[in-house]
This record gives structure tokens, sequence and C-alpha cells, in this order.
């Protein structure tokens, strides 16, 4: 059978659908008018679509025929010559027949292959879906007079509307295909023998309106633009051997949840980034298993539950389920407790009355929550009790974090969902919860930001009665700190409760959520938290040196937390600690084996300010928490600036800045070619055309490029105009455009601490590191300069850099030092020292080895404290070395003038290649040239997060060095060389420092 089938735009089907009449698929044609030139047509978006999602597509303009077989063209061949009915008037002679014959048994013998592996019938099925997707986006979203149009538009409004804010097109017909696609595998999996989109229908309860909508809409009434499409989904599953793959999952020992398994593995294959943006991650058993197990014994010791999850009055809610993995393995606990106290005899009728009653699951997703409830229904069988027409599951598709209920309404797509909305409102504002568990999302760029989780958080931005002082708390914004935020508002409604989550560990000792963990302890009797480690962003290590794995697949480290509340609150406090490390194997094996009775906890004591959940050194702490923070010390700070487009604004050179700028405001230049030649694009918070008009407007735009030190040692040029960059830090870089002095610190760092350095010009976020986490850069200008009177602009006068923002008076100046710093260091000394002698002896104690190695654990995690000393001749000593390390790290000190490196070697100075050869100590940066006399230890030297002697090349790769820069790397080695002469004398130094500590009130 061959079917015409029909076609809105180009991003519809293919002209025609090659089948057998029932559902088996041959393959697709796309005919072309007859003076389509195919070589232009094999290029075009269209075409390259279908070649991506039809394994066995004919492409033709009636004259050339080629068949493209999974993605290549494998055969073409021409029947007819175009010229001869233009030029001759008369019916071109047939060509080449054997070969068009060939190729058309070639296409009609294609056949899907008849066993797949889970990953290549996730990329058959990725595919298709992608298309699907596509279809619904570029097609029946823009379509309003068709029925089947109407309908899926119907879908998109109420999503919108009442599931997810800002639902954008693209996003809702990305999850509406998803669903379509995994609710067919699903359904897949419970029918014998053919299958087809029909049958996905009659495996959906009655009871769950919003997926029966879809199904019956997709199963017997879809727009016919999209019947092909979801009939050749559901023919690749005909012909999948779903039961042997999901066997597959058991013999790897994923056995208990493949259908989960499976989406996941689509997910990998269908869109990877949306599975890392929305967080989702299978939850492996042994985790799932000691949080259910453990949650079991609480609710039997600790609130007098004496059957656990099997006792009636026991409610559970997990509020991001995905496919119900933790409510799944809940029922079983709970069905064999109640089966081994008191007989088989009733087991369906404790399901129906218990299980179906009052354990509740939301999730925001439509594929997972399709699986979930299909699994569950066949979970729940598989338990004892078959769910009749009338029963369903409480699985709710719902935002949790949104506490507004969809009205009632007979609107397409909408009366279902107003219905489920009700019925997951009712569960958050009135049913009492006794336990909350799962495995909420992990997103720092949160989609959730809807008015009551917003005010709702607003608690974790307070610690000890005080705002917490954050110029940007955006980590306190990750989902799963919300997700938590829900869970502890939720218990603290009902008085008592358990709560049981596997979330980021981020929060456990991250100064930004210190006023959350105060917040934990507030509500929470007992706070038990399982550290499972596995950061490969920090590259842990176990203690013993060995590799740290993650129990999941990603690179965020994770923790097991579960938090207590006693109906009979006492004073008393309990937060305990564990840890396990090592590969993913140990983990599993230690969880499996141990539950919350067995782990072997370290008590914890966590004090203010900062409410660590992690161990620290008490008495340790405690002397280092006496020191001034640098925030004590420096009252005006900021991060770095952030362009989000330094590939535009920042170069080596100030003349291709100002080539670009002209480029750029040059209004006869469209956006589209100004936005291929830059790579710019419109953001949320940024409109190119806009940006060029402005920018355009102002005649001093070749006053904003500056001096940026972009990288230690590193100093390039930027165009540093607030059109073009997304935080200016203009309040504190302000200062930086006078005689002055700043120090650049990380707050918190993930290795050991190295992440101070000195500059004289405005630096960015990544300065010293890749990440805030990481440790990226704060700016503490030594001085800051006021603000006079504007002046007025005079025609023909050329402005400074913040025109027609005031200018700065620099006989004003005054030091960005806390007074009480100064009279802690006068009343010493009876000397009041210079704002750069406190400078100087900062930056000293900052390069002291032993101060770093000492204070290893708190540097992580919070400013670097300074210990000032009363010892007035080492106090100025410290400040002299000090200062000569801060002459090194400008490029001031005549140390440089004599180099300890030199570039050797014939050839044009281009850098190809960086490597390292340690026995000749030379640093290649082509195949003939190299540097050196490049010890060991100056090689490996690191600045913050970078490798110094590297990263400066490496940024480099592919420019041509001047004889400058040549120079400036051989200062830049020597100025390393001579930094580690100082630190060995700081360290001797620092000893005497903690002799003779001053006391600091703040």
């Amino acid at each position: 059978h061959i079917t015409i089938l029909p076609k809105k735009t180009d991003a519809g089907n293919p002209d025609f659908r090659v089948w057998d009449g029932k559902h088996s698929q041959v393959g697709y044609i796309e005919a072309k008018h007859p003076e389509a030139n195919l070589d232009e047509i094999e290029t075009s978006e269209q075409l390259k679509r279908y070649i991506q999602t039809f394994p066995n597509l004919i492409l033709t303009n009636f004259y050339e025929f080629r068949l493209f077989r999974n993605g290549k063209n494998v055969v073409s061949t021409q029947v007819g010559r175009r010229f001869i009915p233009e030029k001759l008037k008369v019916v071109p002679p047939a060509e080449n027949e054997e070969e068009f014959f060939a190729l058309l048994e070639k296409f009609f013998q294609f056949s899907l292959p008849t066993k797949f592996t889970a990953e290549s019938l996730a990329a058959e099925l990725a595919s298709r879906t992608r298309f699907l997707r596509d279809q619904i986006i570029k097609e029946e979203l823009r379509e309003t007079s068709t029925h089947g149009a109407k309908k899926i538009l119907g879908f998109f409004e109420a999503f919108q509307k009442h599931l997810i804010a800002n639902l954008k097109p693209d996003e809702f017909a990305d999850l509406y295909a998803q669903t379509i696609t995994y609710g067919l595998f699903a359904a897949r999996t419970r029918a014998n023998g053919t299958f087809n989109r029909r049958l996905a229908y009659d495996l959906i309860p009655k009871t769950i309106g919003i997926l029966r909508d879809i199904f019956h809409f997709i199963s017997f009434d879809p727009p016919e633009q999209l019947q092909a499409t979801v009939d050749d989904i559901a023919e690749v599953l005909n012909i999948a051997d779903v039961k042997s793959i999901l066997h597959q999952y058991y013999q790897e020992g994923k056995g208990s949840d493949p259908i989960f398994h499976f989406y996941e593995t689509f997910l990998a294959e269908y869109n990877p980034r949306e599975r890392e943006r929305r967080g989702v991650y299978y939850t492996p058993e042994p985790v799932v298993s000691y949080i259910v197990r453990s949650l079991n014994i609480m609710l039997k010791e600790e609130f007098n539950r004496a059957d656990g999850f099997a006792t009636p009055s026991v409610t559970v809610l997990d509020p991001a389920a995905g496919t119900l993995t933790f409510l799944a393995e809940a029922a079983k606990l709970a069905v064999n407790e109640y089966v081994e106290k008191y007989g088989e005899g009733s087991k369906a009728k404790f399901i129906e009355d218990h299980i179906l009653q009052h354990f509740y699951a939301f999730e925001l997703m439509m594929a997972p929550y399709a699986a979930g409830h299909l699994k569950m229904g066949y979970l729940l069988e598989e338990l004892g009790h078959k769910l009749t027409g009338n029963e369903r599951f409480r699985f709710y598709l719902t935002n949790t974090l949104e506490m507004e209920e969809l009205a009632q309404t007979s609107l397409p797509g909408m009366s279902s969902l107003s219905e489920e909305s009700h019925l997951a409102g009712k569960v958050k504002k009135q049913e009492p919860i006794l336990v909350v568990m799962g495995n909420p999302p992990y997103s720092g760029h949160s989609a959730n930001k809807g008015d009551w989780i917003a005010g709702m958080i607003e608690s974790y931005k307070m610690v000890d009665g005080n705002p917490l002082g954050e110029k940007n708390p955006k980590w306190l914004q990750d989902d799963y700190v919300k997700f938590i935020r829900f869970a502890q508002w939720k218990i603290e409604t009902v008085g008592e409760g358990i709560v049981g989550f596997i979330t980021n560990h981020s929060y456990l000792d991250n100064p930004t959520f210190r006023g959350m963990r105060q917040s934990l302890m507030n509500t929470f009797d007992e706070i038990y938290i399982l550290n499972l480690h596995g950061n490969s962003l920090k590259k842990e290590k176990s203690p013993d040196g060995s590799i740290d794995e993650n129990v999941f697949d990603i690179q965020q480290g994770v923790a097991i937390a579960i938090f207590v509340k006693k109906k009979r609150s006492g004073n008393e406090k309990k937060v305990a600690y564990a840890e396990f490390w090592g590969e993913w194997e140990k983990k599993y094996r230690a969880l499996e084996k141990h539950d919350i009775t067995t782990t072997r906890w370290k008590l914890l004591k966590p004090s203010s300010p900062t409410y660590f959940f992690v161990p620290r050194n008490e008495r340790l702490q405690k002397q280092y928490r006496n020191y001034a923070s640098l925030l004590d010390i420096f009252p005006v700070n900021s991060v770095g600036i952030v362009t989000s487009r330094d590939h535009f604004v920042i170069d080596y050179d100030r003349k291709q800045i100002e080539q670009r700028i002209r480029e750029f405001i040059d209004l006869s230049i469209e956006d589209i070619f100004i936005k291929k030649m830059f790579n710019l694009s419109n953001t949320e918070g940024w409109n190119l055309h806009e940006a060029r008009i402005e920018l355009a407007n102002d005649e001093n735009w070749k006053n904003k490029i500056v001096k940026i030190l972009y990288r230690p040692f590193d100093q390039r040029f930027l165009f540093y105009h607030d059109v073009l960059i997304e935080r200016s830090r203009k309040e504190v870089m302000q200062h930086l455009f006078h005689d002055n002095v700043a120090l650049i610190c990380s707050r918190q760092v993930v290795n050991e601490f190295r992440h101070a350095f000195a500059t004289e010009n405005i630096s960015n976020f990544n300065n010293i590191d890749v990440a805030g986490r990481l440790g990226s850069g704060y700016i503490f200008p030594l001085y800051l300069y006021p603000k006079i009177e504007k002046v007025k602009r005079r025609s023909g006068i050329t402005m400074m850099l913040f025109e027609p923002e005031a200018p700065y008076e620099v006989k004003r100046r005054t030091p960005n030092i806390s007074p009480k710093i100064f009279e802690l260091l006068e009343g010493a000394s009876n000397k009041q020292p210079t704002p750069e002698e406190i400078f100087y002896y900062i930056y000293a104690i900052l390069y002291s080895n032993a101060y770093r190695k000492k204070y290893a654990e708190f540097l992580k995690s919070d400013f670097p404290r300074v210990p000032f000393t009363s010892n007035k001749k080492v106090f100025q000593t410290l400040a002299e070395r000090g200062e000569e390390l801060v002459n090194l790290h400008l490029f001031k000190s005549t140390s440089l003038n004599k180099p300890v490196v030199k570039c050797e070697g014939d050839g044009e100075n281009r850098i190809e290649k960086v490597t390292y050869d340690e026995k000749m100590k030379r640093v290649y940066f082509n195949a003939a040239q190299y540097f050196t006399a490049v010890q060991n230890e100056l090689w490996n030297y690191h600045i913050g997060g970078y490798k110094v002697a590297e990263k400066w090349l490496k940024d480099r790769k592919g420019r041509v060095l001047t004889s400058e820069e040549v120079s400036h790397y051989c200062k830049t080695i020597t100025a390393l060389h001579e930094t580690m002469k100082i630190q060995s004398k700081l360290d001797r130094l620092f000893e005497k420092v903690e002799e003779s500590i001053l006391e600091l009130v703040i």
C-alpha cells in the first residue's frame, strides 16, 4: 500500500508512506517538482530531519531517485533527462532501468530489525519522537482550524496555565511527544502479540482522566499529520521484543524497575540536556531500600506505628515521584509486613483499604507519570490486587511547588487536568501526611519560581534572626532545596512526621545554606545525614586516597537525609552524621546491609553562625572563628564581572575590539549577519537589535575599552559597557579605574586553598577558578573613591569611562578597611599601620602554606579569616613579604628583570601543542620551540584552579606570540619562582603570628 500523507508545511511528513495496509512500515518517499535540484534539497533542513528519522527513504524529482538507508545515500540512479522534454518537447527515453528496479527492490526489501538492544530501541524511538515533537511545534500548535489541532492547543493552554508556568510551545511539544512514545512503550509491556496505537487506550485506568484523554485522542482521533508518525512508533514497538529488553535489565541487576531504567536510556538518546536540566535520574535500588527500610523502622520505634508502613494511620507522599520507585518499594514492604503478621487472606483488601487510600505521589512530567501509573497497576496486581475500572493509585500530575488549583472547566484538555489539580491540591493543603520521601530533582537554574515557594524559601535567607547578607543566594533556588522546604512545611503543618530524601549534598557545608540548616534544626528534633559523596566536580577521593564514585551516574555528590519531628519536641536537637566512601558497588553493598539503626553515626553540634552538617575540628574551629573574615576587613566587595559573551567583548588586542564594535553598531548590516559573524543571540534579558541601537547612539563608546585581569598573569582588553556586559559590578569595579589595588579571593573551594591574587584592574568572575562552588573570585579593593558633583558635558570633550555618571575625586579616597581593624592594630603597637601595610600583611597570610594547611577544612567553606598578631616586628615583616608578593604579581618587582627561563628554538612563535618535558625541564609550545629551565614545581604551580604555566599558553593556542608576550611568559615563570621562595619564609613567620594573636570583636 502507498498512502499519500497530509502535509501542511515542510516540517510535516514525507509525501508517501509505503506499508502493508495494516501496521508494518516499509518506508517513505519524498517527491519534489521535476525541476527541483536534488543536491540542494539534500542539504535542506527538511531532508536532514527526514533522513535522521526514517531509516528507509527515497528522494526523487521523478528523473532521479536517491535511496537513503539509516541516514546515508546508499543508491542513486537517473531514469531520464530533464532537458529532453524541456528542449525537444518529447517524452524522454527511460535510462538505467535495471539500476532503478534494483533501487526499488532494495527499498521494498527493507524491514526494521527484529532484535533490538535497549540502546538501539531507544535510538529508534528517540529519532521518531523528535520528529513527532517537531510536527507538533511547527504544525499543530500553529493550526487552529482543525479539530485535532484545537485539541492539542487545548492541552497546551491547560498545561501552560495550570501546570508549568511559562511553558513554551516547544517545551510542551517535547513533553507531549515523550508521553506518547513512553506511554506506548509502557503499554507494549502489557500487550501480547500484535500491538498498535489503539491498544494503548485500553490499558489506561478509567480513573486517570488526563492520560485517558491523551491516549484516546492519539488512539482514535489524531490529526492526520501525526497519525503516520505515531503508527511508525507503534510499529517499532510491535516488532521489538520488549520483554526481552526488560529482561536485559534484570541481568544487569536493575530488575525491579525496568520500565524506568528504559526511560532513562530513552531520555539519554532523545535529549540528554533535558535529562540533566530536569534532574531526571533513576534512584538506585540500594538507596531506595535504605531509605524505605529506615523510615519503616522509625515509624515503629519513634512514632508508635507498630506495623510501620503497613499501619493504617500512616500516610505517605513522594512529591517528585518519577515512576513511583519509592512508593513501589514502600508498598511491597507494607504488603509483605502485613502478610507476615496477619496472613494472605485479606491481602487484597489491605491493598484496597490502605495502599490505594493513603499512599500519594506527585509528578510534573507526563512521560514518567504515564509509565508510573502503568507500572504501579502491574505491581499491585503482582502483590495481590488488580485495579478495577473505578480504582486508581493516588498519583497526580501536578507541580508540587504550586498551590493554586485549576478551576473546574469543560474546555478541551482542561477538564481532566482541573480534576487532577483539585485532587492534588487536597493532598497538599488538607491531607495530614506523616512520611515524605523521595529523590527530588536537582536543578540550579530552577524553573519553579511561583509566589508560594518563593515566600517559603525566604525563611532560609535568615540566620540567627538576621538576613544572610548574600548578594546573590542563587543556590537557595535549586529545586531540591525547594522540595526540602515543601516537605518541612508539610510536616510542620501536621506537627509530627519524617522526611527521607536523597539530594545534592551541597547544603551540608556551603555557607549560603547556613540559614537553611538552622531552619531545619529549629523544625526537626533529629537529623540524620548519610553523606554518599561521589562529587567528581570536587574531585573527591576516599580518605585512603582511593577512588570515590557516585551512586548515580552524575557528577554532583549526594547525601541521604532523614529528618524526624516528634509530637512532643524537646530542647535537645540531635544531628548525626555518617559517610560512605569508595566505588559505587561498595556503597551499594553498604546501603543494602545497613539501615538507620546499624549505621555508625557521629553526633555533631552545629553552632552559629555556620550550623555545618558535616564534622569539624571543634577546637580548631573555635580558634579560627575568632579571626577576622575578609568580609569584616573589607566591607565593600563583590564577585567579578560576568559578560556572558567573553568571546565578543574581551580580546588580547584593543584594535580587534574596536573593529568588532564598529561593525556591531553599523546598522546597515542586518542583525542576522551580526549574529552569525559574532556568534551572538538574544537571551531572556538581552536583545541584540536594541543593544545595537543603544550603542550606536553612544558617541563615546571607544572610552569603554579598558584593561581586565582575565586570569592570573593574563591581562587583556574589555569593552566595558552595560549594553554588552550582563553583570558589570560597577559599584565595586568603579574604584579600580584609579590608583588602587584589589585582593582577589574565593569564598569556597573544593580542593586545597590557593585562591588569592592581586590586581590593579577590574576582573571577572572566573578569574581564579571556573565556577563559584570551585573558587571563583571576589574582588576586595583597598581604596574607595567618592563621587563628586557631576560635570556638565561640553561638546567636543572626551568624557571618562562612566560618563554621564559622576567622576571621582582621587584626593578624597578612603581605605576600604573596617575602622575596627585600624583600632585593633593601633592599640597593639601604639602606631596606626597604613592601609597598604594591612593589605600586604593579609596577602602574606593567605600565601602561607602553613596557614593554608592548618585551616584547610575551613577555607573550603567560607571566606578566609585572618589572624592579626600583636607582635609589631612580625606584623611588619609579614607586610614586607606581602608587598614583595603583590609587586611580583602586578609585574612591578625588579626581580622580574632577571628571568629564570628563556625561549629557545627556531620558528614563528605559533602556539600549536603545549607539552612539558619533565626530564629536560622544557615547556614546548610547538614541535621546535620551547621555554627552558622550567622546574617541575613551577610547571605544576597553581593559583586558584589554574596551572598558571600551562593555562597561559593553552589559552593562546593558534596565536603567534609577539616578542612582548614571550618576555611576559618568562617573567610569569620568574614570578612563580620568586613567589615560592617567599612562601618558604612565610611559614616560619606564621608560627610566630599564632604565638601572639589579637582578639577581635566585630
